[in-house]
């Protein structure tokens, strides 16, 4: 990759992966609420949201940790575009794993809609806010894990942030090998349902350009983990 290309695509990593505080006025330029969003549709491959709403909730402080990090997790995505399966590795990221276990035992990610698709430079779907503005997280942060020598190949499940040890409920999907820092928690693969993301990604950016809302309507209708 020349000089200038990794430039743009180091660019869009800060304009595409960056969660919630230092630049959430960025992320509101190019994630909108809902009044003023790009229109998105029902794609082929795609079906309409199960009815309901992300509860919202929020808590003071991280959950304390309760998975056994010797132990195997799995986690299951139903999106509105197929199901998507997820390894977890415990032992790499337990505190990452945890809160990901915390969260969708309560709920936190149903009805949640992935806000932000990236198809230049970078190759993610971002998903895991309940406002769906990139602004949106569990009322909580915590510290970054498995960053030493981090890689973020096809399949790869990795946490946004705004900033070091700013971890909260966002995580993006990476769908394409896609260069980044080792700036961002890797805590697992997808093992099942790229077809899903494909799907997604082929439908591209509502109103067009390579970093916004998806096209397609991707809603999370119900995520669950479970110890195997």
């Amino acid at each position: 990759m020349s000089s200038h290309s990794q430039d743009r695509s180091i660019g869009t990593v800060r304009r595409a992966l960056l969660g919630v505080g230092v630049a959430a006025a960025a992320l509101v330029a190019v994630a909108p609420v809902a009044q003023t969003a790009p229109q998105q549709q029902v794609l082929p491959g795609c079906g309409p949201a199960a009815p309901g709403q992300p509860n919202g909730k929020q808590w003071p402080a991280e959950p304390a940790l309760t998975i056994d990090p010797t132990a195997a997790y799995t986690a299951t995505l139903e999106t509105t575009c197929g199901t998507v399966e997820l390894e977890l590795d415990a032992a790499a990221a337990p505190r990452t794993v945890n809160s990901f276990a915390f969260l969708s035992g309560e709920g936190y990610f149903d009805h949640t809609r992935c806000h932000r698709l990236t198809t230049e430079g970078i190759f993610v779907l971002q998903c895991g806010d309940p406002t769906a503005t990139g602004m949106g997280g569990p009322g909580y942060r915590f510290g970054d894990e498995n960053l030493a020598g981090a890689v973020y190949p096809a399949g790869t499940v990795a946490m946004a942030n705004a900033g070091p040890g700013t971890n909260g409920s966002q995580f993006f999907l990476v769908y394409r090998d896609s260069t980044l820092p080792p700036n961002y928690t890797p805590f697992g693969r997808v093992v099942a349902g790229m077809d899903a993301l494909t799907t997604i990604a082929n439908g591209g950016v509502a109103g067009g350009g390579s970093d916004g809302t998806p096209l397609a309507e991707v809603a999370l209708d119900r995520v669950s983990t479970a110890a195997n």
